[in-house]
């Protein structure tokens, strides 16, 4: 039997970064590209989502009047997007936000009718190792939320929190990856600087990156004992670690954290 809603036409309004990374999604989910539409402003851009994925590029309204709505523009785009399409969202359609600090509250005044779910993607589920987390808001309930899980899971993994939740969480997962590849990037300069050609300390940075995240993901373990796993005393990794706490990155990406979860409140202003 397949999922509810499955025939369903799916729009996704605003093709960026995590526009298209959903719509890819949602195809790599099993949905055929003739019941996905797309919107793009530029005609380039148009043409290389039709080539790119098959699917069928279409005016604003025309997406507005979809099953399923994905609104994927900038926050700062949010009401002139909503004066566009006014009266074109269906009564009872789902809204799937991706719109960074936007509240369901302020989704829902601008799409009457519309019942909304709020999701943080990140930039991971390109590849379809990402982090996405939902919250329902008024109108949408277990049926919605499933249906945007059913709709999302091909992004990675899928989480449900409460909306008073989603600040934070797009301070760890949303705005995390930069956070990484700016370690990446920090342990391949070090390696450029102990000797390793820059290719060699890229690729070496990159798969002890994915390598560690596996780890953790595949036992569970925290990532508190893995560290003591891999330092014996007085070894590499244990000066490696003394010099870290030296220059306070622990700290460092613990305020980054919670600078970005600030932020992703002040957004929802």
């Amino acid at each position: 039997m397949g999922e509810p809603g499955q025939q369903q036409v799916v729009a996704v309004l605003g093709t960026g970064t995590m526009g298209e990374a959903v719509l890819a999604a949602v195809l790599a989910g099993g949905r055929p590209a003739a019941q996905v539409l797309a919107t793009a402003r530029r005609p380039q851009r148009a043409s290389e989502l039709a080539e790119r994925h098959g699917v069928r590029v279409v005016g604003a309204r025309e997406a507005a009047a979809a099953d399923v709505v994905v609104l994927g523009v900038k926050p700062q785009q949010l009401d002139a997007v909503a004066a566009e399409v006014a009266g074109a969202v269906r009564e009872g359609a789902l809204l799937v936000s991706l719109l960074a600090g936007v509240t369901t509250a302020r989704l829902a005044a601008a799409f009457p009718g519309a019942r909304v779910v709020r999701a943080v993607v990140n930039t991971p589920a390109l590849v379809g190792a990402g982090v996405t987390v939902l919250a329902a808001g008024a109108g949408a309930g277990e049926a919605e939320l499933a249906r945007a899980e059913h709709l999302l899971a091909a992004t990675g993994t899928v989480l449900r929190l409460a909306e008073g939740q989603l600040d934070a969480a797009t301070g760890v997962s949303g705005s995390g990856p930069a956070f990484v590849f700016a370690v990446a990037d920090a342990l391949a300069e070090g390696g450029v600087g102990a000797g390793l050609p820059r290719a060699v300390a890229l690729q070496l940075a990159a798969a002890t990156v994915l390598g560690a995240g596996r780890l953790m993901v595949e036992t569970g373990t925290h990532p508190a004992l893995l560290r003591e796993q891999v330092t014996s005393p007085a070894g590499t990794t244990a000066a490696g670690l003394r010099e870290l706490d030296a220059q306070g990155v622990r700290a460092a990406l613990v305020s980054a954290v919670l600078a970005a979860a600030r932020r992703s409140a002040e957004l929802a202003g």
